[in-house]
């Protein structure tokens, strides 16, 4: 049995029943005691909770009762000071002979030393917080079916890894407010061990906060029957003329953009460093791993084989425009034919599909098949390719793999430096370089030249438009 004490720190009367029942514990090898000290402006509210939950009458400083430690239950309530006494002179034969002027001495020493234990413990909690420094990850267009697919793979510690907390901030128009409550609750509710937090942020000002990553899922909804595609390159121009002054002014020094989704990612990403210019252009690219990822389940369901095995698929140039897909780099891991190997022994895709026909044919004009497919996936596969682009770039690519990302160029493969353009790359040590010793053929070369015209039409429309924005918003304000 323990007889639990618990007082105002600056309660007298505590004191007196402290240094009674200090006494008898001394003195009396089965009396035990468990003295607590709560601060004078929490006091009332304490008690009034306390006394609630166990349905007790009490209404005075200090509150004393016993527990039977190996049966639990609430306790037996004794009372306050009167009755404790009561309870010691009966029992014990024992009483205090404290006078008023040494109670209230010990009672302003209690409350300095519970003052000092606070302060303590205050500063042991902000010393372990400082210690946590999770990874600040911001999602826009977060009531999108991509974000909601994309939460659980961030929040699993396989992208990040499995010491690394983050924070997820979810942004969007105050319409999807109720979407983005619901997001965060049922996030809440799967209790990540590395998910320190989830919120949602339906204010613009806001946005950016701290940021580390940025996940830009903003996407304009295309119908060039009603519409001149000018029109949308200026809806994605106004878009990140409002993100990339944000992410300078809230976001980290060396925060990382990440643009994807399913229209204009490169677009996006060109703008965000045209309106952001001290951003650095190397922490910004755009994602193409989707079209990587559906143009190597093509590429299985032909050869009858796992996609998994299909690597170095490229995709070059307008991620979600005018792209080209090129295999003559592509390889195949544990593909069943009359060459066997070890299982990191690749066969060049190429030298296994005899059907020219079939790649020149079926294969190319299925592009733009492959993008209607990606249109209208319900986010799973650009969420995965997400996660695994963020996997990369901070734990590294697998050696030697191929990974195709939409970065700004700088002449690389005789493409036009300034545009953002999707080439091969290698991430290793936080940090993703272009893979320039790939040798490509006349042919590609001469797409290239081609996709890099589009990109710089498209870029040349975008500067265009925000001149002309500019030139409108000047005239507007003198007139």
């Amino acid at each position: 049995v323990v007889t639990v004490f618990i007082g105002k720190a600056n309660c007298p009367h505590y004191a007196k029943a402290e240094l009674l029942a200090d006494y008898l514990q001394t003195n009396l090898p089965d009396f035990r005691v468990h003295k607590i000290t709560q601060h004078p402006d929490k006091w009332e509210q304490w008690l009034h909770d306390i006394c609630e939950m166990n349905r007790w009458e009490h209404r005075q400083s200090p509150i004393i009762w016993r527990e039977l430690l190996d049966r639990g239950g609430k306790g037996l309530l004794l009372g306050g000071l009167n009755e404790f006494l009561e309870y010691a002179q009966r029992y014990y034969d024992i009483t205090s002979m404290m006078f008023t002027e040494e109670m209230l001495d010990i009672a302003e020493e209690n409350l300095q030393a519970h003052i000092e234990i606070e302060i303590e413990i205050e500063k042991e909690e902000e010393e372990t917080k400082s210690l946590i420094k999770p990874l600040q990850i911001w999602i826009t267009s977060a009531s999108t079916p991509i974000c909601y697919q994309l939460i659980p793979l961030l929040a699993n510690g396989q992208v990040f890894g499995m010491t690394t907390k983050i924070c997820i901030h979810l942004l969007d128009t105050d319409q999807f407010k109720e979407v983005l409550c619901s997001v965060v609750m049922e996030a809440e509710d799967m209790a990540f061990p590395l998910l320190h937090s989830i919120s949602e942020h339906t204010e613009i000002d806001e946005a950016f906060i701290k940021a580390d990553i940025i996940i830009v899922l903003d996407d304009v909804l295309l119908n060039c029957e009603v519409q001149p595609l000018e029109n949308y390159i200026r809806e994605v121009g106004e878009i990140c003329q409002v993100y990339a002054p944000l992410i300078e002014k809230n976001a980290k020094s060396e925060v990382r953009v990440i643009s994807s989704g399913k229209t204009f990612v490169n677009l996006k990403a060109m703008m965000i460093m045209t309106y952001g210019p001290s951003i650095k252009p190397e922490n910004v690219i755009a994602i193409a791993t989707p079209w990587e990822s559906a143009a190597k389940a093509m590429l299985a369901r032909k050869l009858s084989m796992n996609a998994a095995g299909v690597k170095d698929v490229i995709v070059w140039g307008n991620i979600t425009g005018c792209k080209y897909i090129d295999l003559s780099h592509a390889k195949l891991y544990g593909y069943d034919c009359a060459i066997w190997g070890p299982a990191d022994f690749p066969h060049p895709l190429l030298n296994v599909i005899y059907d020219s026909e079939w790649i020149h044919s079926e294969f190319l004009s299925a592009q733009s098949s492959l993008s209607s497919r990606i249109c209208q996936c319900v986010g799973m596969l650009p969420a995965h390719a997400i996660a695994t682009v963020l996997r990369y770039w901070y734990h590294g690519s697998p050696p030697g793999e191929v990974v195709s990302v939409g970065i700004l160029s700088k002449g690389q493969f005789c493409v036009p430096e300034g545009i953002v353009f999707s080439m091969p790359v290698r991430f290793q040590n936080g940090n993703w370089e272009v893979m320039t010793e790939l040798n490509i053929n006349e042919t590609t070369q001469e797409v290239l030249r081609h996709l890099a015209h589009e990109l710089i039409q498209e870029k040349l429309v975008a500067l265009k438009e925000i001149k002309e924005m500019h030139l409108y918003g000047a005239d507007k304000i003198t007139s």
